[in-house]
């Protein structure tokens, strides 16, 4: 993607009401605009940072069994009153239309995807099911903050399984966590997994947590056993309920969680089978979310510098940012370009995602600033010095470790960088 054809423009000012470093870093490089409070715009950068994660889940979810559908936004009323959460879900938004009826911005589906699913199951011999979703979420939250990681409308992964038995919801919850696992590692977080209340959604769950300053729960951790608890549940312990050895206290940001539903909404609902004896019975069901928005968000705090963003590599919107280096000659500046043209299109060519910073209004230290700030996993210069031995120059954005590599080995950049 060549930057002219963007319109791309960073600000000059790091915005002033965000407690969020990276969430500033993102409004600054032009990855959202800021609505209003607990509301953001994604902007082209933004949004395709935002299709990286999603493709990465949706592999996993897929590899897992997942398959995917598309619900509804907007909830009648009578769902969620079968189930007693149009007057208890404090965070549920809800709608009067101008022909007297009630509906629920979904915060949460499984008030429709449990009716839903019987459009897919009547007997044992349709189970186990697995269906999950990409899509909007809307929540009332009172104290929107920390950037995308509590806001009023955000981007969420919902997978729901349906089971006959409880061993086959507890072997299938044991594989969910391993893809979420594999899901944090490629977004290059390290997330511990800490036992915590279920809310509205069941007795208890597991939530996916990463350490950060501005982090809103409160982790009790054991690095001796691995005890990991959240507050909410733990209340205040000092001392390890496993093994007795002293707690650290960790500022988190839970990114993920999980929950085993078992019959609480197939039965509001529903939601039975015909199995082996030739009984009707409830159909067991598990809940699993992962906050892609907060994900944005989570990796923004955890990946940047005093200069700007520094984006894992599955994750940024963009593998390497190239710059040609103009000079005061006018017939050098035409073969910078030239040559600078022609490597961006080997790479597009051979399907590498460049982002090229071919702006000719706009200074080359501008350029080296906006690259550090959007923070791309790699730069490169082409520049009258790089040329004279047929080279570019390399940066890697997290090391900050330069080199020389030869115009005609230039896929050994990416090899290195991929």
């Amino acid at each position: 993607m060549k930057e002219s054809q963007m319109k791309f423009k960073t600000k000059k000012e790091v915005p002033q009401d965000e407690s969020s470093l990276g969430i500033s870093f993102l409004i600054q490089a032009n990855f959202l605009e800021k609505l209003t409070s607990g509301v953001y715009n994604y902007l082209p950068l933004g949004f395709r940072v935002l299709k990286k994660i999603e493709k990465i889940v949706r592999e996993e979810m897929e590899a897992i069994g997942g398959e995917e559908i598309l619900m509804a936004s907007l909830h009648p009323k009578k769902n969620w009153e079968a189930t007693g959460r149009w007057n208890s879900f404090d965070a549920l938004f809800k709608v009067h239309s101008r022909f007297d009826q009630w509906y629920a911005l979904g915060p949460t589906h499984e008030e429709i995807v449990t009716p839903l699913a019987k459009n897919f199951i009547f007997s044992y011999k349709d189970l186990p099911l697995y269906l999950f979703q990409i899509q909007t979420k809307f929540r009332d939250e009172p104290r929107p903050k920390a950037g995308l990681l509590r806001t009023k409308e955000f981007i969420m992964k919902d997978l729901y399984s349906f089971h006959r038995t409880e061993e086959d919801l507890d072997a299938y919850y044991e594989l969910v966590k391993e893809a979420y696992n594999r899901i944090f590692q490629k977004c290059g977080l390290l997330t511990l997994i800490a036992e915590a209340s279920g809310g509205t959604f069941s007795p208890y769950s597991h939530e996916f947590q990463v350490e950060t300053k501005t982090g809103e729960d409160l982790i009790y951790h054991c690095s001796r056993c691995g005890f990991c608890q959240n507050q909410e549940i733990a209340g205040d312990i000092e001392k390890c309920p496993k093994c007795q050895s002293p707690l650290e206290k960790l500022n988190c940001s839970e990114v993920g969680n999980i929950f085993k539903l078992k019959d609480k909404y197939s039965s509001a609902l529903g939601l039975k089978f015909i199995d082996k004896d030739g009984k009707e019975k409830n159909v067991l069901m598990g809940c699993y979310g992962i906050g892609i928005s907060r994900l944005v968000g989570t990796i923004a705090e955890l990946n940047n510098d005093k200069n700007g963003m520094i984006w894992p590599e599955k994750a940024a919107p963009f593998s390497c940012h190239l710059l040609g280096f103009k000079t005061a000659d006018a017939k050098k500046n035409a073969f910078i370009k030239k040559k600078t043209d022609e490597l961006y299109q080997k790479m597009i060519d051979a399907g590498y995602e460049v982002l090229y910073d071919d702006r000719e209004e706009v200074s080359f230290g501008e350029k080296l600033v906006d690259a550090d700030l959007v923070g791309l996993p790699c730069r490169i210069i082409v520049s009258e010095k790089t040329i004279s031995q047929d080279s570019f120059e390399l940066k890697e954005r997290k090391s900050g470790k330069i080199e020389l590599i030869k115009i005609e080995a230039w896929e050994r950049a990416f090899d290195k960088t991929s």
